[in-house]
């Protein structure tokens, strides 16, 4: 099997980190593995397979004589650095909104639309995190009955903004018990206090009052499914949660739809377990989904608020730097290396 010679770019962030462990964890044939970060960074030692790998200061040479990067280091770093990395030949995973809506840019997650990656295309871009883990779930019950419109409100986790957002949190649940209750302890991360409590906003509000972040969901969407008359509309929360986001989500299809449908065609669809008896108190939740490569769907039920039987509801989680984010970025890279 040919070997590659990989690049984590960002490695030292909570993401960068995840694809390091990805990569190892899922076996990726590597040649040779390089980390980039910033300055700040520059010097540290990061494990690979047993062996430490010192981390390198990010530069405009940086992506000579490598075959594929990962890069989880923001947009603007994105912006700046990943055209010096195609010049020289090499592919770009990038986990930023940089490019996602660029038309020339394939917007990939490897279990719904795969076939749009290209040799030629030597700039790929990873999905928002929340985007990804629904449209695994809407793909199967699409082809099937082809959906119509989406109502999703979501839960997510902290570690979404970063390891300085999980900072921020287990601070504040600290001072909290210190007996600090107000509402203006370490708000530098998020707007305002979000141990034990829940903020309404994900990223900035746009001229329609939507959130850049609910703008994404709906935009990525239509873009992954290649579908553009699908109608989506997002409520983005943010809550107290380390690691994973939940989404209740509710799908309206042009064709009759029932749960036991429903459950079937994702029960055969690639990456998704089903978690769902309420007789037993069986659903996803954050706690169970930290840490595993699968995305979880449960509470699959009929809508009765319509009288057809076309719309369902659902819960679905996922861990947002595996699913949404690092193992989204791989599983790209093990579908790209199949092409180039």
């Amino acid at each position: 099997m040919r070997k590659f010679k990989l690049a984590v770019v960002g490695a030292t962030g909570a993401v960068g980190r995840e694809m390091i462990n990805m990569l190892e964890k899922r076996e990726f044939p590597i040649q040779s593995i390089r980390f980039f970060a910033s300055h700040k960074s520059v010097g540290k030692k990061l494990i690979y397979r047993g062996k430490e790998i010192q981390v390198e200061l990010l530069n405009k040479n940086s992506g000579k004589e490598i075959d594929i990067a990962l890069f989880s280091a923001g947009s603007n770093v994105s912006k700046e650095f990943a055209p010096y990395f195609i010049l020289n030949g090499c592919y770009v995973i990038d986990n930023s909104n940089a490019w996602r809506m660029d038309t020339d840019v394939p917007l990939v997650v490897p279990e719904v639309n795969s076939h749009v990656l290209k040799r030629d295309k030597k700039l790929i871009a990873n999905p928002n995190c929340s985007t990804i883990q629904m449209v695994i779930v809407l793909k199967p019950i699409h082809d099937y009955a082809k959906v119509k419109r989406v109502i999703v409100s979501t839960y997510q986790s902290v570690s979404g903004a970063g390891q300085k957002g999980i900072d921020e949190l287990t601070k504040q649940i600290q001072e909290y018990g210190k007996g600090k209750h107000t509402l203006a302890v370490n708000t530098n991360t998020f707007k305002y206090q979000i141990a034990f409590n829940v903020i309404p906003q994900i990223d900035i509000f746009m001229d329609n009052n939507y959130t850049k972040e609910e703008m994404k969901m709906t935009n990525e969407t239509k873009k992954i499914m290649n579908s553009y008359d699908i109608e989506v509309s997002a409520t983005c929360v943010r809550v107290p949660i380390i690691r994973a986001h939940s989404e209740s989500v509710w799908i309206e299809t042009e064709k009759t739809i029932t749960p036991l449908v429903a459950r079937n065609l994702l029960c055969k669809a690639n990456g998704i377990c089903i978690m769902d008896d309420p007789n037993i108190y069986k659903y996803p939740m954050p706690i169970l989904a930290e840490g595993q490569q699968i995305t979880y769907v449960g509470r699959i039920r009929q809508d009765i608020s319509l009288k057809k039987h076309n719309a369902l509801t659902l819960w679905i989680v996922s861990d947002n730097l595996l699913k949404g984010a690092a193992l989204n970025a791989v599983q790209i890279a093990e579908e790209l290396i199949k092409i180039i």
